[in-house]
């Protein structure tokens, strides 16, 4: 459930924060995708103005670049 995993916070501000596979176990870009898709599929991105995501920048997959070729983000 969204409530699970979403908190609202200071402004109606609201949080979500996803896990990844243990260290060299999956793809932590995956990940990324799952949780996207998860929050979409709930409705976390309705009736909001700006949406800012913060993901390890340490790794190099390609599946960081996965937001921005579907079209759900605009800059990495």
């Amino acid at each position: 459930e969204l409530e699970d995993v979403m908190k609202v916070g200071y402004k109606d501000i609201r949080c979500v924060e996803s896990g990844g596979p243990e260290p060299g176990v999956g793809c932590a870009g995956r990940g990324v995708i799952t949780s996207i898709n998860f929050l979409e599929e709930n409705g976390a991105y309705e009736n909001i103005d700006y949406v800012s995501y913060d993901v390890l920048g340490d790794v190099v997959c390609g599946g960081f670049a996965m937001p921005i070729r579907e079209n759900k983000a605009q800059e990495i």
